[in-house]
């Protein structure tokens, strides 16, 4: 039984040159799109008090996530690639699994308070001002980023505290079931309880987000204007259409065998998961928010006036 516990060899994506530059291309077109949907859901938020409310705090730190979660592995895959590396150290590989576990669990976390926020404000509108006010909307939030990172520190500390008999990861970033994957023998139990325990979070989050659509759905029906019904479905079906693509798409990733040779739907699938989701947030959240395109039309032709005076 060996420990190896300097550094790990990460994916090689090509040994082709072009091939290399392609994967490179296609990594940092989605990181620019999801760096610059979710800045500008940030700028759109801080800059304009009318959306100084929780649904748009929750989105505000849900673009934060996004970005968080796309920059502890996008920029270190582009730079071994161009650089013709897959070196990554033993601490920088530990911290890239914390922080990526952490953002992408904040994700979840949000997510579901954005549907109890919409399940609020469309179910009990009278009282959604007492309930969702400011100081509520603050406390959920840091609960949020307390106990999502609480479950990676320890998800990061259960999946580093065992032996690796290899240091060769067949992804482009450290990824739990891969790390798991080159664990040495008698491990199983270490294996199944960090599966298990991440994958009940994840699925109990989503039952609950299912139980309030239902809900929710249930009672839009009931509303007698049709303007009124599709206004809400409008804020409801894009939120449960990113949220199912995330998790199906991690589910297949994480509870499917993982096999020894890489394929090119490996990394499709993960990139599904890993990238796509923080991507497409800002882009169904600002192209269907009316509220979302006036805020920035605001700010940009605010600057373009103090620009050009």
């Amino acid at each position: 039984m060996h420990n190896y516990t300097s550094e790990f060899l990460l994916l090689e994506f090509s040994n082709i040159w072009e091939l290399q530059i392609a994967y490179v291309a296609l990594l940092l077109i989605l990181y620019l799109m999801t760096l610059t949907g979710n800045f500008l859901i940030i700028i759109a938020v801080v800059s304009d008090h009318r959306l100084h409310i929780p649904m748009y705090f929750f989105l505000m730190n849900l673009a934060l996530q996004d970005i968080g979660s796309v920059s502890v592995i996008i920029p270190k895959a582009i730079f071994n690639s161009l650089t013709n590396t897959r070196h990554i150290s033993y601490s920088g590989c530990v911290t890239q699994l914390l922080l990526f576990v952490f953002f992408m669990g904040s994700d979840i976390a949000v997510l579901t308070l954005m549907a109890y926020d919409r399940y609020v404000a469309i179910c009990n509108p009278l009282q959604y001002e007492m309930i969702m006010n400011r100081s509520a909307s603050s406390k959920m939030i840091s609960c949020v980023w307390i106990a999502s990172f609480l479950n990676s520190v320890m998800n990061t500390v259960e999946t580093f505290i065992i032996p690796f008999c290899s240091n060769i990861i067949n992804q482009f970033y450290c990824e739990i079931q891969h790390l798991l994957k080159i664990a040495c023998a008698g491990t199983h139990i270490t294996e199944i309880g960090v599966v298990l325990f991440s994958s009940t979070l994840a699925f109990g989050c989503f039952i609950f987000i299912v139980i309030t659509y239902v809900k929710i759905f249930a009672a839009v029906l009931k509303i007698p204007s049709v303007h009124g019904r599709k206004k809400a479905f409008s804020t409801c079906l894009p939120h449960i259409t990113v949220f199912s693509i995330f998790l199906f798409t991690a589910y297949f990733a994480y509870l499917r065998p993982i096999t020894d040779n890489p394929s090119y739907l490996d990394f499709v699938i993960t990139v599904m998961y890993s990238v796509v989701p923080s991507m497409l947030n800002p882009l169904i959240y600002s192209m269907r928010n009316k509220n979302i395109k006036v805020a920035l039309s605001r700010f940009l032709s605010l600057r373009a006036f103090f620009k050009k005076n």
